[in-house]
């Protein structure tokens, strides 16, 4: 189970992750868990981009291989659950997945995109809560930097997302709201991290990376504004940023492990 999990996680990018296992840390739990949410907001930004003709080949290998690191995560989740409220979570989880799961490895259909757009962020909504379900039960105040930085990578790939519907012509009237208020949630977390007393020096060099990202891609979110859309452009710099603010988030989980350690030899 260990080494297809690994294999999954390669296959679906060269992130800085912890290694899965059984018997997750809470810190790893938040990352994982985290990483559900990102998961969620890929598999329907590849999606459209198979409707919409974008780097299709691409888009369909990252959605194959979301879908199983999904599931195989869930499962680490569920072997990890140390509480009847987290596992509550994650039956609600699943009862959305069970359905979700057929319709976003079927061949895109345009005119069912509103409604799967909506369990999707249904779907979110679960993994989410999932996600601060643990971070309370952890106890740990660094807990908050391995979510915040972990809800980064997930609003790379739900901007993109947005950005690649509204590109398709998709009828769904909030997602332009939806958009704008991933780039002002993105930007806000991106200050409070950048602020945090918890950085050593190759975390804000990370962060700094980020940011220089972070500006080139919102060159290319306001040509959206003028009616002229860069899928494609959109499409690498949206994977660079989820690349460089997942191995941060692994960066804020061996630092809550040690928070944790220090916390149990009290």
């Amino acid at each position: 189970m260990r080494s297809l999990l690994f294999t999954l996680m390669i296959t679906l990018m060269p992130l800085a992750a912890p290694t899965l296992s059984w018997g997750l840390t809470d810190a790893e739990a938040i990352n994982v868990s985290g990483r559900q949410r990102m998961l969620s907001q890929r598999m329907m930004k590849d999606y459209l981009m198979i409707g919409a003709n974008v780097k299709t080949e691409t888009a369909q290998r990252q959605l194959d291989s979301a879908v199983a690191l999904f599931e195989e995560q869930f499962l680490a989740l569920r072997d990890y659950a140390p509480s009847d409220k987290i596992n509550a979570k994650l039956d609600a989880v699943e009862e959305i997945w069970l359905s979700h799961r057929v319709k976003i490895i079927s061949t895109p259909d345009k005119s069912l995109v509103p409604e799967l757009l909506k369990e999707n962020l249904n779907l979110l909504t679960a993994c989410n809560d999932v996600v601060k379900e643990i971070e309370k039960h952890s106890g740990i105040a660094s807990g908050r930097l391995v979510n915040m930085s972990g809800r980064q990578r997930m609003l790379s790939q739900k901007i993109a997302k947005a950005y690649m519907a509204m590109y398709w012509k998709v009828d769904a009237p909030a997602l332009e709201e939806e958009f704008k208020q991933a780039i002002t949630l993105f930007d806000e977390s991106l200050l409070e991290l950048q602020a945090s007393k918890k950085n050593d020096d190759p975390l804000n060099d990370a962060l700094k990376r980020v940011q220089n990202q972070w500006k080139f891609s919102q060159s290319g979110f306001q040509l959206g504004d003028q009616g002229r859309f860069v899928p494609t452009v959109i499409s690498v710099t949206t994977e660079s940023i989820l690349k460089k603010m997942d191995k941060i988030t692994g960066q804020y989980q061996e630092l809550m492990n040690s928070d944790q350690l220090l916390a149990g030899s009290d």
